[in-house]
């Protein structure tokens, strides 16, 4: 039996093939027990704006299924082998699971496979191994433990490695810290190495990726963050040959910004700056908790999201409706190539509560966001040049709290 978990990080070397799914799809998991695909052409070919008048497109639901239920927390795409993986946080039930899915075109989900696990899990990523077989492997942090699992073969899955934690030190805030509680298992750049945030013990816990002779990873020394800071999620960016990180910490609403270099094979994280989730000089509210951080795929820009501020109060989006909705933030930073500073230059509704996860597309033209007090996905538009963020380009009220949004690309 493996130790509790409470994130997952999918990790997988992929054969790429020709057969995937429409890339006008979205997927989204909530805590309803479902995992939806909603159409994204309803946006893309509306010329309808974000007014109070016009109202926003709605995006159509294409297919739901509740084979991940009960809790779905996190879907992760293998898009050249055509499947989502889904893990269930188990909240319910007390034990979580893992699935697998056969994405097909028409939107739709064909379960392949579905495993009991430890509860828990809310986070997942993709790694690249490389093997000429095609083997995968599934890699779930959280909890008190760092589980991988083979899925070489999606239809039937089996555990490989679990590493369990324990907490060293008092924890700096007991109510939130009485445990490890690994919240995401990112990669670097590279691929050979994996960072898992750990709201539990204040620490950012490393793992380097074995060689493609086997599937199991390595653990590292971990690397201390402020005490009672929680962090949460991290990102990466390489600019000119350089390689910097992002920590966002949920308890103390901070960045913290490392310099990544990988001394002998190794990797090393040489902590620079710390500024609020809001920018330098400007505190976020003591409600708040910050939670996403994504870096644009030309890495000119880091977009961070923050829950529970209800600072902005936006037209409906519904052109039927007058009432006005409350909306926490997502701010926009520039990412400074020489330093890797981050510097605030925009700050813009989330487009309602609580926005627990967002996606960017490959092409950085629109942001998903997993808006879990209102059970909405929002979609907004983006100039991939300057790095703006615009107008609502769509929505969706769906049934329960959203965890997670999946552009299908």
């Amino acid at each position: 039996m493996l130790s509790p978990l409470s994130a997952s990080s999918l990790v997988s070397s992929l054969l790429w093939t020709a057969a995937h799914a429409s890339t006008s799809m979205l997927y989204v998991s909530s805590y309803s027990g479902k995992v939806t695909t909603l159409d994204l052409t309803t946006c893309s070919s509306s010329s309808s704006s974000s007014s109070a008048t016009a109202g926003v497109p709605k995006l159509r639901t294409v297919s739901s299924t509740d084979g991940c239920a009960g809790s779905p927390s996190w879907l992760t795409l293998d898009h050249g082998r055509s499947t989502l993986f889904c893990v269930d946080e188990g909240l319910q039930s007390g034990g979580g699971t893992l699935s697998s899915f056969q994405t097909n075109a028409d939107g739709t989900l064909a379960k392949l496979d579905k495993l009991d696990t430890p509860p828990g899990p809310v986070s997942g990523a993709l790694l690249m191994r490389g093997r000429d077989d095609g083997t995968n492997t599934h890699v779930r942090s959280g909890g008190s433990a760092f589980s991988t699992w083979d899925v070489s073969n999606p239809s039937r899955i089996t555990p490989v490695q679990t590493e369990t934690f324990k907490s060293t030190k008092p924890p700096a805030n007991p109510d939130r810290q009485n445990a490890p509680h690994p919240h995401e298992a990112f990669l670097d750049p590279t691929g050979r190495f994996i960072a898992v945030p750990d709201l539990g013990t204040d620490e950012i816990r490393l793992f380097a990726v074995g060689s493609t002779a086997n599937l199991t990873v390595e653990p590292l020394p971990p690397v201390a963050v402020a005490p009672g800071s929680g962090p949460r999620h991290v990102a990466f960016a390489v600019k000119g040959g350089r390689t910097f990180m992002y920590l966002v910490t949920e308890l103390a609403n901070t960045i913290v910004g490392y310099r990544v270099t990988y001394p002998a094979g190794g990797i090393e994280l040489a902590e620079l700056w710390t500024i609020g989730t809001h920018g330098k000089g400007k505190p976020a509210s003591k409600s708040a908790y910050a939670a996403e951080i994504v870096v644009s795929p030309d890495q000119n820009f880091a977009v961070v999201s923050s829950r529970n501020e209800n600072n902005f109060s936006i037209p409906n989006l519904d052109a039927g409706n007058s009432t006005a909705m409350a909306s926490d933030p997502i701010i926009n930073f520039a990412i400074d190539g020489a330093t890797g500073a981050l510097s605030a230059i925009q700050e813009v509704p989330a487009g309602g509560r609580f926005p627990r996860q967002f996606s960017m597309n490959k092409a950085g033209t629109l942001i998903a966001v997993g808006l879990q007090s209102d059970g909405r996905v929002v979609l907004i538009k983006r100039d991939p040049q300057s790095g703006k963020l615009g107008e609502f380009a769509g929505y969706a009220e769906l049934a329960g709290q959203i965890t997670s949004v999946m552009f299908n690309e």
